[in-house]
């Protein structure tokens, strides 16, 4: 057995619970953020803003991709706070419209539940648009926990979100595993001591995940190789 298979059979078998990254992981959302920026920077009279850069940048939270938005239409500084309140507002009312449940993830998140195991959701989103997210596209009944990008005092890829999730779920870091779409997802995991899993579908900056170290990398949730025991 390689020490890769040795790895993933322990891993495996003291596995207490999931937690789950969002956007890109549960849900495609990139429609909904081109939605929002073009809405914001209609309003601020600045040009809008192409698909990829939006791809390119979405994953280190809402406060992150306007400014980065910003600097890319050549905005005046000072304009931010305006930006931000302008794309909270429209979040509100776009959340969802223009995103849709990746194919796998009901049927995986049914099958880890059958497990037993408590998952979790933790995005760089704010909490409430989480929330409200996974109202609207029938997921909220899978998890225990949701926590945001303003559920803790520092986001992804800092670990300290990772921890503050598994003191909630009240489980051990390596036996929680984390579930995202990218680098961002991998360095929290690997500081707070979390297994990781990467799907290949997702966000990741424009760069291939597959280089990305992992215990998995699937295709969809469904495909994750799970055996769970509480011991």
């Amino acid at each position: 057995m390689s020490s890769t298979e040795e790895a993933l059979r322990l891993a495996v078998h003291r596995t207490q619970a999931l937690i789950l990254d969002l956007d890109g992981t549960l849900v495609d959302t990139l429609g909904d953020f081109v939605a929002v920026l073009g809405l914001t920077l209609a309003d601020l009279g600045l040009p809008a803003v192409d698909r990829a850069f939006v791809e390119r940048t979405i994953g280190r939270g809402g406060e992150n991709l306007v400014r980065q938005t910003l600097a890319q239409v050549g905005a005046k500084p000072g304009l931010f706070d305006h930006a931000w309140s302008l794309y909270q507002a429209h979040y509100a009312t776009v959340n969802g419209q223009h995103a849709a449940v990746y194919p796998g993830v009901v049927e995986g998140l049914e099958a880890l539940r059958a497990h037993g195991l408590p998952l979790a959701v933790l995005t760089n989103k704010p909490a409430a648009p989480a929330r409200e997210l996974l109202r609207r596209k029938g997921l909220d009944g899978f998890f225990t926990q949701v926590f945001g990008g303003d559920s803790f005092a520092r986001k992804k890829p800092d670990p300290l979100p990772l921890l503050g999730t598994c003191e909630a779920l009240g489980t051990r870091p390596s036996a929680t595993w984390m579930v995202g779409d990218s680098r961002n997802d991998a360095e929290a995991a690997r500081g707070a001591g979390c297994p990781v899993v990467l799907v290949t579908y997702g966000y990741n900056h424009g760069e291939d995940i597959r280089a990305v170290p992992a215990l998995q990398h699937v295709d969809r949730l469904d495909a994750i190789r799970i055996a769970a025991t509480t011991s």
